[in-house]
């Protein structure tokens, strides 16, 4: 494929037009019916040329049983590429999406069905969204409750919003006024502390202080590892209805990965691990590492606070997905969800 600077200006007009109908009616696109409908200057024959080129170079294809032209992977790629710095939503359909969110209940499950609900409802695609969760466990607030004889109840509460309870049991029982004291010094000493420095400092003077702080960096590890964030998704129904779908084995294959919820939660994790907070990626055909999504794009950005507590969301349609919608309708929607993890689970 020729470089895309190489492109004339009026075929990049002419790519464009092509695509935006493609998306728009899901039929090839002939030299005649841009001239007729798009009332374009240039004659049909010289249409019919830079279509021609523009198939030579990569950016459109010939279905065989069509005189119509397709775009190809690269074709929407230059696509994407032309309009991902510009794209916007209109300031309406911002409003009334913030207004949504502030309305909800300060509830984190509430927060994460509604950005679902409204990611599949403006790109009239499949939304995923995992909940946020601590990129490395961070303390906030432990709580030890005396139940009865030697054990003891572990509230154990991480920045970000997990929280794990387990029973202790100890060498001797120990009153409650010494478990809130142990409690109090060790909420003092751990506050914001990563578990790598918890598990690194030194021995505590008091024997019942450092038992308790060695179970509270292997609770913190233990639930680290094992948070890999509940996937809320919407709006299945909305490319089932595409001809894609309908027609393509191939294409429904790629919704099979929502029944698998481990694939699905490899697959965001692995096309966000090295991408910025906000940072948006648009992964088209499965950009060769992913065979399933060979006839689909995904739209994908991570949300949330950095070092603290973080979240993939996303948007999954046919290549043909009307990217114009579904790019500023994530990104928007990521930089909600950044606001409300920080205002509300990080409390800065």
């Amino acid at each position: 494929m020729k470089p895309m600077q190489e492109l004339t200006e009026r075929q990049k007009n002419l790519l464009i037009l092509i695509i935006r109908d493609y998306i728009d009616t899901a039929q090839p696109v002939s030299s005649k019916r841009l001239v007729e409908h798009y009332h374009l200057e240039p004659s049909p024959a010289t249409i019919r040329n830079e279509m021609a080129a523009l198939t030579d170079m990569g950016y459109l294809r010939q279905p065989h049983t069509s005189a119509g032209r397709v775009p190809s992977e690269d074709g929407y790629r230059y696509f994407v590429s032309q309009m991902m710095p510009n794209a916007e939503l209109p300031q309406a359909v911002q409003h009334t999406i913030a207004h949504q969110f502030h309305q909800s209940r300060a509830d984190m499950d509430q927060w994460m069905t509604l950005a679902a609900s409204i990611l599949a409802h403006q790109s009239q695609g499949v939304s995923m969204i995992t909940a946020p969760h601590t990129e490395q466990g961070r303390y906030k607030h432990v709580e030890l409750i005396s139940t009865q004889g030697r054990q003891v109840l572990m509230v154990l509460v991480m920045i970000g919003g997990e929280v794990s309870q387990q029973i202790l049991t100890l060498a001797e029982p120990v009153t409650q006024e010494r478990l809130s004291q142990t409690a109090t010094r060790l909420n003092a000493l751990l506050a914001g502390l990563a578990v790598d420095t918890i598990t690194s400092l030194t021995t505590r003077p008091d024997a019942l202080d450092q038992d308790i702080l060695i179970l509270i960096a292997q609770d913190m590890r233990r639930t680290s590892e094992s948070s890999s964030g509940e996937i809320y998704t919407d709006g299945l129904t909305n490319v089932l209805s595409e001809p894609e779908f309908a027609e393509s084995d191939d294409a429904r294959r790629a919704l099979k990965i929502f029944e698998e919820r481990s694939t699905l939660q490899d697959l965001l994790a692995r096309t966000t691990i090295n991408s910025h907070i906000g940072g948006l990626q648009v992964l088209i055909g499965g950009e060769g590492g992913w065979d399933e999504l060979r006839q689909c794009s995904m739209v994908i950005a991570r949300y949330g606070v950095p070092g603290m507590a973080t979240g993939t969301l996303g948007v999954l349609g046919p290549m043909r997905m009307s990217y114009a919608k579904t790019i500023p309708t994530v990104r928007f929607v990521a930089s909600l969800l950044s606001e409300l993890v920080n205002d509300t689970i990080v409390g800065e």
